[in-house]
């Protein structure tokens, strides 16, 4: 089994595989050519972000700067937002609905690492996918770890770390982010 394919089995993996860092070059230098694009340029950054992520839907719109390792492996529904500065570390897949809503310096982590220190030190890593649900928002700041699953419609305050899944129609905030109050949709 290669690196990669351990990588996307969420089996710990050598993220310094030659064919995982040639992956995240092209990644990198796309990224490069999308934020070096100027505000009227959305005929270029539509063909850049169709190269660079695995699915684009109708109506996204990514403020640069955005970052993300691999790009492939985010998927976007219809009618989606990101504002300035988000960072999708997309080394498992990242699924993001329809009419989603990213505040500013959003960050999606689906890689994780070892605990313990000394098998810290070998560089392995591990990563769940992330699933984002249809109208969610997410404010500013906003940090979503590894293996988590938001559901549809949920709110989620500025400044929350989500660390474990969100059920739809919920507000949450605070670290770990907790459920404020149910919403009516």
């Amino acid at each position: 089994m290669t690196e990669y394919e351990k990588m996307l089995a969420g089996q710990w993996y050598n993220p310094l595989d030659a064919e995982l860092r040639q992956l995240r070059l092209k990644s990198r230098e796309n990224c490069t050519k999308y934020n070096s694009t100027g505000a009227s340029h959305h005929k270029q950054r539509r063909l850049l972000l169709a190269e660079l992520l695995g699915t684009v839907g109708q109506q996204l719109f990514i403020e640069p700067p955005f970052f993300c390792d691999y790009g492939k492996h985010i998927h976007v529904g219809d009618n989606v937002f990101f504002n300035f500065n988000c960072v999708l570390l997309d080394v498992a897949t990242i699924t993001i609905g329809n009419n989603a809503f990213f505040g500013p310096a959003v960050q999606l982590y689906t890689v994780n690492h070892p605990l313990d220190a000394v098998t810290r030190r070998t560089g392995i890593e591990q990563a769940n996918p992330i699933t984002i649900g249809d109208d969610v928002w997410l404010g500013g700041g906003v940090i979503v770890c590894p293996g988590v699953t938001i559901g549809n419609r949920a709110v989620v305050a500025a400044g929350a770390v989500v660390t474990q899944d969100l059920a739809a129609d919920g507000l949450y905030g605070g670290n770990p982010a907790k459920l404020i109050r149910m919403l009516n949709n």
